[in-house]
């Protein structure tokens, strides 16, 4: 099968990018709201970008009404925010928090979420996840004719559950991803767990 992406209107692009660029990683992110709550929201077009600077990328939409999403005005505003990798046991939660409700509602007192401090930031995380990347407003582009905004994040610090950390051999971090249960993006509505790892040397 071959798919001509000059022949396809941007729904069926989108559709036919999001059931083959898979797995994608989730980002969970924390946002102030005007009113000091926070916003919650995931977005799977996201990954890293740099080392030095440390960059994050995470690719935001816009609402149906074309006004731009509460993210993107949260971080454009107030600049910081905080990047959540959800867990399997933290799926049904991070799934309804995609839910669009009114501007200043936040999604943590609609889901009982509690948080906790993020060392390295003035906003909480969130108490249950087992990662996350405190990070503060690098740049935000519009692309395309939507646009979509991609907003690059500066990592300022990082958390990792203890459960899930160890050193490896040569005193370097090494995450457990069976224990870490991270959760991925699938197409349409299906997500994945981590399966089986396998560990591959280098080529020499």
């Amino acid at each position: 099968m071959h798919i001509d992406f000059t022949q396809l209107s941007a729904n069926a692009i989108y559709f036919n990018v999001i059931q083959t660029l898979v797995p994608r990683p989730i980002a969970w992110v924390l946002s102030e709201n005007e009113n000091q709550s926070f916003n919650l929201a995931p977005f799977s077009y996201f990954n890293a970008v740099s080392s030095n600077p440390p960059l994050l990328m995470i690719s935001v939409g816009k609402k149906p009404d074309g006004s731009h999403k509460d993210t993107r005005v949260n971080i454009e505003k107030r600049r910081d925010f905080v990047v959540h990798i959800p867990h399997e046991g933290l799926l049904n939660e991070m799934n309804d928090s995609s839910a669009t409700l009114p501007a200043g509602v936040s999604e943590l007192d609609k889901l009982g979420l509690e948080t906790t401090e993020m060392v390295g930031s003035r906003l909480p995380r969130i108490e249950k996840a087992r990662i996350a990347f405190a990070c503060e407003c690098y740049e935000i582009h519009e692309i395309g004719s939507t646009p979509q905004s991609m907003i690059l994040g500066r990592i300022k610090s990082l958390y990792i559950d203890d459960s899930v950390a160890n050193l490896d051999a040569k005193n370097r971090l090494k995450v457990d991803t069976a224990k870490l249960q991270p959760v991925a993006r699938l197409g349409a509505s299906e997500y994945m767990t981590a399966g089986t790892v396998i560990t591959k040397g280098r080529p020499s």
